[in-house]
């Protein structure tokens, strides 16, 4: 990796400013790209990746991202949500955009790698392909939002913070006195900026679609506003009053429906799953080892298999608020072995095997 040209992804804030700094520190010549994306803030973003590139004396490339956010990665968030699923676009936007749209810019540049400012590890196999774990620092770790990269862009990218934790990041910040220019944190969800998501619907020129509450057992006892105002496992904003409260369990887009249940009935062991990836090969079925299944979750043993042409994935103990749409990425201790999209949740009888 010494004295190669390598295009780091700054953001303005303190991971990827260090990343730099880091990468420059090792010897290598570092250009920094920028994206420019419709989000509220981005012309301070600017200004701080501005100071950051005249800090670490670095070319500095701004890259305008907005037209292909937008329809890659907006678009996959409102259509989710109309079809009843909940998104992750920070998974969709790393895949499409960040490890995709903007490393190919980096490469008509003249940059052999490109760099970002995660926290996670790409480390080589037995057979010499790219293997991604997670980072050390356990509560930082990003590699579930990299799932669905593929091996080639694993194979360019640089992850300098994968072996550090948040508080060495930080004194390293002070030290490079990058610290007095970088931002806050930045958010999961970068362009709804403290938006909520019905304004942020209605801003997109989607209303009010009310529908009918109702329970698994078929009985009305409300009204909802529509779908994207709700998620697998609400409980706020229901307005249902009862002895114990009600949860949505299910979103039923083509009937524009919301299905709710008890705590109780939130808890399952099988998820159907879709469009199943694995890194280095497909494994030996069925797959045993842990399934995390949101980003902050923490990952429960399982069991990963393909029944009748459908994968299920089985877990030792009932999980609650499984949610469709969302992914569930497969770990073999640290490693990152695959993942595929969450459907529906399952009983054994439902299924042909």
């Amino acid at each position: 990796m010494r004295g190669e040209k390598i295009g780091i992804a700054l953001s303005g804030g303190v991971d990827s400013s260090v990343s730099a700094a880091l990468l420059q520190e090792q010897g290598n010549r570092v250009h920094g790209f920028f994206m420019r994306l419709p989000v509220a803030g981005s012309e301070d973003q600017t200004r701080r990746v501005r100071a950051v590139a005249r800090k670490l004396a670095i070319p500095l490339f701004l890259v305008d991202m907005r037209k292909y956010f937008s329809d890659r990665v907006i678009a996959y968030f409102l259509d989710t949500y109309l079809q009843g699923l909940t998104p992750n676009p920070c998974v969709i936007c790393n895949r499409r955009i960040k490890f995709g749209l903007l490393a190919e810019e980096m490469r008509k540049q003249g940059m052999l790698r490109m760099a970002t400012g995660h926290y996670a590890r790409i480390e080589r196999s037995a057979h010499g392909l790219p293997m991604l774990r997670r980072g050390i620092d356990s509560r930082k770790d990003q590699s579930y939002f990299l799932c669905r990269l593929s091996g080639s862009q694993l194979q360019q990218t640089v992850l300098p913070l994968g072996g550090l934790t948040k508080k060495e990041v930080r004194r390293m910040a002070a030290a490079w006195q990058l610290q007095e220019i970088h931002g806050p944190e930045s958010q999961d969800v970068c362009f709804l900026a403290g938006e909520t998501i019905p304004s942020f619907f209605a801003a997109h020129g989607l209303n009010e679609r009310p529908g009918d509450i109702l329970t698994v057992n078929g009985r009305v006892i409300g009204r909802h506003r529509g779908l994207w105002h709700y998620t697998i496992g609400q409980r706020r904003g229901l307005n249902l009053p009862d002895a114990t409260p009600w949860y949505v369990s299910e979103l039923d887009a083509a009937g524009n429906r919301v299905l709710v249940c008890k705590e109780e009935e939130l808890l399952t062991r099988r998820v159907m799953i879709s469009d199943v990836r694995w890194h280095g090969g497909e494994p030996p079925l069925p797959w045993h080892g842990m399934v995390q299944i949101r980003g902050r979750h923490a990952p429960s043993p399982a069991r990963v298999d393909q029944i009748g042409g459908k994968w299920y994935i089985d877990f030792e103990r009932s999980q609650r608020a499984i949610t469709p749409g969302q992914f569930a990425v497969f770990y073999r201790q640290d490693v990152l072995m695959g993942s595929g999209i969450m459907m529906r949740s399952g009983y054994l009888e439902e299924s042909p095997g």
